[in-house]
This record gives C-alpha cells, sequence and structure tokens, in this order.
C-alpha cells in the first residue's frame, strides 16, 4: 500500500497537520522538527499529493517567472538562483519566454495566473497599467520595472551609467554615444535619464535597437558617424555585436573607440578585447525577487522598492582617448 501522511506522522512522532506544514508551508515548522520529518518521509518514499494539497489549501505551490528571451545570457543566472530559492520553500518554478513582444507576454501572463501562485516579471516589455490591470488575478513582483504599487527588485543601472562616464572622462573621452536598447525597456530609459544628466562629457543617444549582437551591428554606422570615441551599449550582446562590426570596418577596440557593456554576462570574459562592463546582481535579484513574491502569497506586507547596487569591471575594451 501507498504510505500516507498519517504514517509518516506517526513515525516522526508529530501529528499530521505538522507533516502536512513540512511540505507546505516549511518556514512554520521547526527546522529540527522539519529535517526529522523530511528524512522520515524519505526513508518511507512518502511524496505529497500536490493536487489533493492545492484542492485543500488552495495552492498550487508553482510559481510563473516570465522573461523577455531566455536566450540572452543575463537571465539564466536570475532563473536558476530563483528556482533554488523556490525550492527551498517547495515551490516549483514554471519559466515563460516572451521574445521581447508585449501581446505575447501578455497572453502567457493571463495563461500562467490560472495555474500558479504568483508570477514574477522579469524586464518586462508591457506598459504599466497593463501589468496593474493584469496583477488583479495573482501577486506580481517586478523585477527591472518600477510600477507603482508593486512589490519591485531594482538593478541600479542609473548608478552604473555614471561609473561607466566617469571612468571614460577619466580617460579622456569627451564625445560619447549610448546605443540604448529596446522602445519599451525601463533599463534603456534609465540608462538615458542618467547619462543625460552627466555634464562631463557629450553624450549622443543611438536608437532603439534589439538587445541582441545583430542590434549591435546594426549601430556601427551610426557609431561611426557620430564621431564618439567612448561608447556606452544597452547591454553586453549588443558591445559585442559593436565590437565585432567595428573591427570588419577596420576600426580598432579601444584604440580608436572604447567600449561598454551592461550585465557582466559570460561571453563578454571570454571575447577579445575582455569587455569593461556594468555588472548587474542578477542572482540576488531572483532570489529577492522569489522572497517578496512568496511573501505576497503569504499575505505578508511585501509593497516597495529593493534597489541592488551594481558595479563596473574594467577590462580590456576601454582605454584613453585619442586626438
Amino acid at each position: 500500500m501507498a504510505v500516507t501522511i498519517r504514517d509518516v506522522a506517526e513515525a516522526s512522532g508529530v501529528h499530521v497537520s505538522t507533516v502536512s506544514r513540512a511540505f507546505s508551508a516549511p518556514h512554520l515548522v521547526n527546522p529540527v522538527t522539519r529535517t526529522r520529518v523530511l528524512a522520515v518521509a524519505e526513508d518511507l518514499g512518502y511524496r505529497p499529493n500536490r493536487a489533493a494539497r492545492a484542492l485543500t489549501t488552495g495552492r498550487t505551490h508553482n510559481i510563473g517567472l516570465i522573461v523577455a528571451d531566455i536566450a540572452n545570457p543575463f537571465f539564466p543566472p536570475l532563473i536558476k538562483a530563483a528556482q533554488a530559492q523556490a525550492r527551498l520553500r517547495d515551490y516549483h518554478v514554471f519559466v515563460a519566454d516572451t521574445d521581447e513582444d508585449p501581446q505575447v507576454e501578455e497572453e502567457l501572463i493571463q495563461t500562467l495566473t490560472k495555474q500558479v501562485d504568483g508570477v514574477l516579471l522579469c524586464s518586462p516589455r508591457l506598459t504599466n497599467k497593463t501589468i496593474e490591470r493584469l496583477r488583479e488575478e495573482v501577486p506580481f513582483v517586478v523585477v527591472n520595472r518600477r510600477v507603482k504599487g508593486m512589490p519591485t527588485v531594482l538593478m541600479d543601472v542609473g548608478r552604473g551609467v555614471r561609473l561607466a562616464v566617469e571612468h571614460l572622462t577619466g580617460l579622456g573621452h569627451r564625445r560619447l554615444a549610448l546605443v540604448t536598447g529596446p522602445s519599451g525597456s525601463w533599463t534603456s530609459k534609465e540608462m538615458q535619464a542618467a547619462a543625460a544628466a552627466m555634464s562631463e562629457a557629450d553624450v549622443t543617444f543611438l536608437g532603439p535597437n534589439p538587445p541582441t549582437e545583430l542590434g549591435g551591428l546594426a549601430a556601427v554606422t551610426d557609431v561611426i558617424a557620430s564621431g564618439a570615441t567612448g561608447v556606452l551599449a544597452y547591454n553586453d550582446l549588443v558591445a559585442i555585436g559593436l565590437i565585432e562590426g567595428l573591427a570588419e570596418r577596420g576600426v580598432d577596440v579601444p584604440g580608436e573607440i572604447s567600449v561598454i557593456g551592461v550585465d557582466d554576462i559570460v561571453p563578454g570574459r571570454l571575447s577579445r578585447p575582455k569587455l569593461t562592463t556594468i555588472a548587474m546582481p542578477t542572482a540576488a535579484a531572483g532570489r529577492i525577487a522569489v522572497d517578496l513574491l512568496l511573501g505576497s502569497v503569504d499575505s505578508e506586507a511585501t509593497s516597495g522598492v529593493t534597489v541592488l547596487e551594481t558595479s563596473l569591471i574594467v577590462r580590456e575594451s576601454t582605454g584613453e582617448a585619442h586626438t
């Protein structure tokens, strides 16, 4: 016969409700007791029936994680960290990719809200008004977008831009270009605002652009025409594409043009020249976002904005300006 929750309770010396909480709400159970219960359950071969639990508790113990482009190396560290954090709370994560399409994003949200207890939106392309409307069915947490009254995790890209501009001007660059991202990107708008507020250099904004290597390649002509000697790209993929395109035109990086990316993805560390970049704390954002979301699911007060610090990592793609 199949092992039941009563068998686990009896073998553990606890009440059935304690076994139930050990699986459904582990943070409410004494760690020592939870460890004993889980060990007994493992020994007996007990597996909780998630469907039955959902009928009893009204919880699916699933959360949705929607990203703008799963092929972008920015997202996997965030996804892995979010999954690991959710697993600690006995939650599963459904990951969905919008392919940078707001309409697909809306359709995915509407589908997932019927199957999950909450949704993490990472770098959404929808308008704030649409996000506010869609959140009415389940709790939302937004990463890299500021939405009024909604729990939010932001990576302080504005600080990173200021550090990048200071680095370039310190190397003697006075004419800069910012290769922006998609028109619906909060990060791109924050980068433009931060760059525009700095008086140390003349910054030309070039975009919008796809947030990909091809976007960087396509921006090469405009970058050269701008006369900029220092360039800040929307992300590392754009920066890598830009460097590739400049090399095809015979323009040396960093000898003639310095380039800085954003995200600190692995390909940027392996490219030649190695990419100077604004490092984004993606793994920390994933963990914190899950904690905020599950707090909302548990009816805890979780509003407000969590801002994570960024940093500038100087490698080989920036150098002194030559006039």
